[in-house]
């Protein structure tokens, strides 16, 4: 088997697991998971770049204000996502989250039609058509839209739409973008410590053992995915993209017992319809190219 296959399913696979991961932490508040998050994670790739002798990138980054300027905005923009995920999985909304991972792919195909003046092949439109049919009917039967769903795939979206202008490696943009995080969340643990407020304080060791493995458990998948990227063609990464989020869902029915009915089933139904019409179209037409 292709290591790259490997690569890529192991890290779709982690972050499909990530579920069991934030809600054995569920003694802890959301805002405090996400500081010790970017803390962690700050801590540990700042060993994995020393151990790698990668900092030669740091000394020009750090002169271009442009740039530093659009990871801050995607920084932000990952926070975000860390956060409304984190809070969603302790909510008891594993199920919504997981939709807003299924979204993604066409949030991407509208942001670069929109942002990067790409040109929407016909099935592509059907696909983000079937995609909106079924966000309305989610909408409808629930009486609101699905915000977490949404607000997390707009999120992701955005970042991605940055990340792919930038030019810094997967790794190296999220040691900038945690960089630029970290004093932010240092304080606010700070302020909770000060003010008798942390749960990191009073958790046991397991707990806290598992809020430090937060830096590996962010960085390994990143990684991961990096090298899969690098050793398969896009088109079959695109299609094992979609193990996190079924993995989410499976976890959020089958584990810890979320509603899914009828109603929900037409709902997502009809987006795994758009994403199957999207990914097969593009699997098809990156296999014409090769031939």
């Amino acid at each position: 088997m292709n290591p790259g296959v490997v690569y890529a399913f192991a890290a779709f696979a982690i972050w499909g697991l990530f579920p069991i991961y934030f809600k054995a932490l569920h003694s802890i508040g959301a805002v405090e998971m996400l500081a010790h998050r970017m803390a962690w994670s700050m801590v540990f790739l700042l060993i994995v770049m020393t151990a790698r002798r990668q900092w030669q990138w740091l000394g020009p980054v750090l002169r271009d204000r442009r740039l530093l300027a659009r990871f801050a905005a995607s920084a932000v923009l990952l926070s975000a996502n860390w956060g409304i995920y984190i809070w969603a999985v302790n909510d008891g909304r594993i199920v919504e989250a997981s939709l807003g991972y299924f979204i993604n792919p066409l949030v991407n195909v509208l942001f670069g039609m929109a942002f990067l003046h790409e040109r929407l092949r016909p099935v592509q439109w059907i696909a983000v058509t079937i995609a909106a049919l079924g966000v309305l009917w989610l909408t409808w039967v629930n009486g609101a839209p699905p915000w977490i769903s949404l607000a997390l795939a707009l999120t992701f979206g955005g970042y991605g739409l940055l990340r792919k202008t930038a030019s810094l490696g997967a790794l190296e943009g999220l040691t900038l973008e945690t960089m630029l995080l970290c004093p932010i969340a240092l304080l606010y643990l700070f302020f909770l410590s000060s003010h008798g407020g942390s749960g990191f304080a009073h958790a046991s060791l397991g707990v806290k053992l598992l809020l430090a493995a937060a830096g590996p458990v962010t960085a390994v998948p990143l990684l991961l995915f990096a090298a899969g990227a690098r050793r398969i063609p896009l088109s079959m990464l695109g299609l094992i993209q979609y193990i996190t989020p079924s993995l989410q869902l499976l976890i959020g029915v089958v584990i810890y017992q979320e509603f899914f009915g009828h109603d929900q089933l037409i709902g997502y139904g009809a987006i795994w319809t758009a994403l199957a019409l999207y990914s097969l179209e593009g699997f098809y037409r990156a296999r014409a190219a090769r031939m």
